[in-house]
């Protein structure tokens, strides 16, 4: 199609849809009765009785309806399916044609977003919740857990640890109606409409939010962390400040954990071996945090550090030639190594590519 023709195409759909309120409101009663004429069109509707012939002339000048010229003058219904027939060729023809035109954005793979579009942010919390593999942290409002509740169950179906706290919490359904168990690993409700709306995949994508923004808010916005090393204080901030304040639990899923497993939150992590019970083996991909740099720690899980406001975790691993290394999350500073991604075995340490 040539560039002409492509412009034509979509002036033309665009014309076919650009329909009044008057002429929505005649066409669609017209549909449901059939045959109508212009006063008792007026009489079913808030058109103005002066304005009814100009809206029905306008819905017979797009093919949308038949005048009969009679006294009194009759508005004849056309089946939907003969009157748009046309539109929906050209629709998909300018459909086709546009997607060949289209050129995907790059994502880069370090990136921090700014954006104020409600659909925008609709459209990263999916493809966050898609993106997780092993862990998902969640701060969603109640029409946000129904939204999103089909890509929620996927999310645990496939193994995915889903922390997840709704807010604010009187609004949140009660567990008797709803089946949190299936839909996160862990669910809480927080209290207040401040809880700012967060979705955070493998401890590296993440998306942050106020609910305000979410209301169409055009001050309001969200932040994207594609991938971005940054994206762990969106992590952080779910861990010790959200999920240590959400003090009501909803469910839990009750699942025994396979291993060997991945996890990039310590929090997550230290608290499933403490459910679970036993040996332990870890291997820790992570940074020293005296000298800097990578450091890579394999071995037995010999000790855990756990308080009960979940708000201090940390592992000891025995490492085969007898040192005790101390491993912490993010930002680590009294402990040997600051974790990135933590494997953990049941027999031994997990290989890295190990998932």
């Amino acid at each position: 199609m040539a560039p002409d023709e492509l412009r034509s195409t979509v002036e033309r759909v665009g014309d076919r849809f650009n329909l009044g309120e008057y002429e929505i409101d005649a066409y669609l009663t017209v549909l449901e009765q059939g045959q109508l004429t212009a006063s008792e069109i007026a009489d079913r509707t808030d058109i103005p009785q002066p304005r009814v012939y100009d809206t029905v002339r306008s819905l017979s000048d797009r093919g949308l309806v038949e005048l009969r010229e009679s006294r009194p003058m009759k508005v004849v219904a056309i089946d939907p399916g003969e009157a748009f027939d046309d539109v929906q060729t050209s629709f998909e023809q300018m459909i086709s044609e546009l997607e060949a035109r289209y050129t995907a954005p790059a994502r880069d793979t370090e990136a921090v977003s700014l954006v104020k579009s409600r659909s925008t942010i609709l459209r990263y919390l999916e493809e966050v919740i898609d993106a997780a593999e092993f862990e998902l942290s969640l701060s969603l409002t109640p029409d946000l857990l129904t939204r999103f509740e089909a890509e929620l169950r996927a999310a645990v179906e496939a193994g995915v640890s889903v922390d997840l706290i709704v807010t604010p919490a009187s609004e949140a359904p009660e567990p008797s109606e709803f089946e949190y168990g299936e839909v996160a690993s862990t669910a809480r409700a927080r209290r207040g409409i401040t809880t700012p709306v967060i979705a955070v995949a493998d401890g590296n994508y993440s998306i942050y939010a106020t609910q305000d923004a979410l209301r169409d808010d055009q001050d309001r916005y969200g932040v994207i962390f594609n991938r971005s090393a940054l994206g762990f204080l969106i992590s952080g901030f779910f861990g010790t400040v959200l999920w240590t304040t959400a003090e009501r639990l909803l469910g839990e899923d009750g699942a025994a954990r396979t291993y060997p497993r991945k996890y990039a939150s310590i929090r997550r992590c230290v608290k499933d071996l403490l459910d679970e019970g036993g040996e332990f083996y870890a291997t820790i991909d992570g940074r020293d945090v005296e000298v800097g740099g990578q450091r890579i720690v394999r071995g037995r899980v010999r000790d855990i550090s756990f308080e009960v406001s979940e708000e201090v975790a940390s592992l000891t691993v025995e490492t085969e030639a007898g040192e005790d290394v101390s491993v912490g999350g993010r930002v680590a500073a009294l402990e040997d190594v600051e974790a990135h991604e933590i494997r953990i075995g049941r027999n031994e340490p997990p290989a890295l590519e190990d998932q």
